[in-house]
């Protein structure tokens, strides 16, 4: 594979700009659940152990001190897309049991990456080899300055970057404290109900969906700061007459939006919801949830990414089947083992680096801060550059760059089923060019611990699993009557697609009334429109289950008064208002199996 250097990416800016008038986007999905768990983060603590534990996907030549020239000679990833190396990490999730005080690792049930090409004037570029992007406040122990409410554009005040959403089998009933002021519990968006700041006083038991952490990043890149200038090179793009646009001199890239789904239904029963005594920690011992953040290291092959930015919009369907990709698919599990020798999954007597539980009933804690670690600064002030918004705990204001909510997160929805894995054939060779030296001591907390040796390697195992899914925005409501259908209701989609009759045909901007209209002309009885800018056509729904309305929540592209279904959810129109479902039992009982499932690590 051939990347182009980042001295060739400069050069494309005297490329002229093409505008953007509507979003698009692509769901990157991952071959297994993480490349590895390790405490290590190459962006903030190179060279070094890092403070607390992280889970960590994409290209094998991950590692301590790894850098994006590393990356690009990775031997596999777990990213879908042959072609990308980058790496995307974030903080990993334990359990607290009440009853013996042990900590127990929490699986990553699955995680996707959304690819947002946002509507805009300026001309969106792919990333430059090597660039580094930080987002959240790891030191954050109270709420965001907002309070619960999303905020993507700092020119309307301080941008909220992180969020966590709990699905539920009822979502009227209240995922956090109704009244909360975020200093004892969690806050719930008063806009939406299966999201909000903190974390969740309940059990998140929505289909195939828990508990799950939502990041969005900057994506205006400062070319001035450089590439690994992770606090300064930086900035939100903010609203120009209904774009998105960096502030000048800056190269728009595309929008990340990490979406991280944890196995908490694994947990039910051992602990008593609604009492504010929620049981999760982060790996860095923060209990609030409030200190959410996540990595990323750029490593893709640059003309790869700029040809799915410039013709890619396949959405939730995965970036996998974008058309023309270079190099095809990456199908094959990828792992390495963690570059830090020491126990961080299973049950443990306190998190790995010995990070003091803070926060809510735990207080300030003990535990030092991370070292510089925090969100890139804004852009220098001016009226065309984003302010920085205030930050969410002690952290200096003058680092926190917040990040938006607008475009994929609210109410969730499930994830296509996974296949079990085939026995692994194992392949193991050292790693190279990943830290100063190839052992490092895990640094010791305090003059009693013993450092710990740590063997850097990798292994490469081949397991084929099958993908997942996404998530969704704001709540509202669907017409009652569109074109001479009636609504029928919210529905689940399956990845085989519940209404299969035609799918996703191309009518342009899209409403609810040119779906009708579509389906109609193609002599079906029953119409969808999903993710507010796909249309399905068919005469019942296949593998389907009714849905709370709320989680058909997403503003048709043609018609923003109006709903057009949402993540994996459908906005359901017939010609009376019923339509007949088909192995809707067998997929209830899938639900349960999936609920069922312990966590394994």
């Amino acid at each position: 594979m051939k990347f182009i250097t980042a001295a060739a990416f400069t050069s494309l800016l005297g490329a002229a700009a093409a505008a953007k008038d509507k979003r698009t986007f692509a769901v990157l999905h991952f071959t297994n659940k993480q490349l590895t768990i390790a405490r290590a983060d190459p962006i903030v603590t190179p060279g070094q152990v890092s403070t607390h534990v992280h889970h960590v996907l994409g290209g094998s030549s991950f590692g301590l001190g790894s850098t994006g020239e590393d990356l690009t000679k990775s031997q596999c990833s777990t990213a879908k897309v042959k072609g990308d190396n980058s790496n995307y990490w974030f903080p990993s999730l334990f359990f607290k049991d009440p009853k013996s005080g042990n900590l127990e690792s929490v699986e990553l049930f699955y995680a996707n990456v959304y690819y947002f090409f946002e509507p805009t004037n300026d001309e969106i570029k792919a990333f430059p080899t090597g660039l580094q992007i930080f987002s959240g406040d790891p030191n954050a122990r109270t709420p965001p300055a907002t309070g619960a409410e999303s905020n993507l554009d700092p020119s309307k005040g301080p941008v909220n970057p992180v969020k966590w959403t709990c699905p539920r089998t009822d979502m009227n009933k209240p995922g956090w404290p109704a009244n909360s002021k975020g200093l004892m519990a969690g806050m719930q968006d008063p806009n939406n109900k299966g999201e909000g700041v903190g974390f969740p006083d309940v059990n998140c038991n929505g289909y195939a969906s828990p508990l799950r952490a939502d990041v969005h990043f900057p994506s205006c890149y400062n070319p001035k700061a450089g590439l690994t200038d992770y606090k300064n090179n930086m900035a939100w793009p903010q609203d120009n007459k209904g774009k998105a646009d960096c502030p000048e001199g800056y190269i728009h890239v595309p929008h990340l939006f990490y979406e991280a789904y944890w196995n908490t239904p694994a947990f039910a029963g051992r602990w008593e919801e609604g009492k504010g005594q929620q049981p999760f920690v982060l790996s860095s011992g923060d209990a609030t949830g409030y200190s959410l953040h996540a990595d990323f290291m750029a490593g893709w092959d640059e003309p790869l990414l700029q040809h799915i930015i410039d013709t890619c919009d396949v959405g939730t369907s995965g970036m996998e089947n974008c058309a023309g990709l270079f190099y095809g698919q990456n199908k094959d599990e990828c792992t390495i083992e963690s570059p830090v020798n020491e126990k961080v999954t299973g049950t443990l007597s306190s998190l790995p680096g010995n990070n003091a539980l803070s926060g809510w009933s735990y207080g300030t804690g003990n535990q030092a801060p991370e070292p510089s670690q925090s969100q890139p600064a804004p852009a220098p002030s001016s009226s065309q550059v984003p302010q920085s918004s205030a930050p969410a705990s002690s952290a200096p204001a003058s680092s926190v760059v917040q990040s938006p909510s607008s475009e994929a997160s609210s109410q969730p929805t499930s994830p296509s089923e996974s296949g079990s894995p085939v026995e692994s054939s194992e392949l193991a060779q050292t790693q190279t060019a990943i830290a100063p030296s190839s052992t490092l001591s895990a640094a010791p907390v305090s003059s009693s611990d013993e450092c710990k040796p740590a063997t850097v390697h990798t292994v490469y195992t081949t397991v084929t699993v099958t993908g997942t899914a996404p998530a969704s925005t704001n709540t509202g409501s669907a017409s009652s009557d569109v074109g001479g259908f009636k609504y029928a209701g919210c529905f689940k989609d399956a990845s085989s697609r519940s209404l299969n009759g035609k799918i996703r045909p191309n009518i342009g901007a899209m409403s609810n009334e040119k779906c009708v209209v579509e389906c109609k002309s193609l002599g079906f009885s029953v119409a969808g429109t999903e993710y507010g800018g796909q249309c399905y056509c068919g005469n019942e729904l296949e593998g389907s289950e009714r849905l709370d309305d709320s989680a058909c929540n997403v503003a048709c592209e043609d018609n923003a008064s109006s709903k057009c279904g949402g993540s994996w959810a459908l906005s359901v129109y017939s010609t009376d208002g019923e339509v007949s479902m088909k192995n809707a039992q067998r997929r209830r009982h899938m639900h349960n199996h999936i609920q069922r499932r312990s966590g394994r690590f």
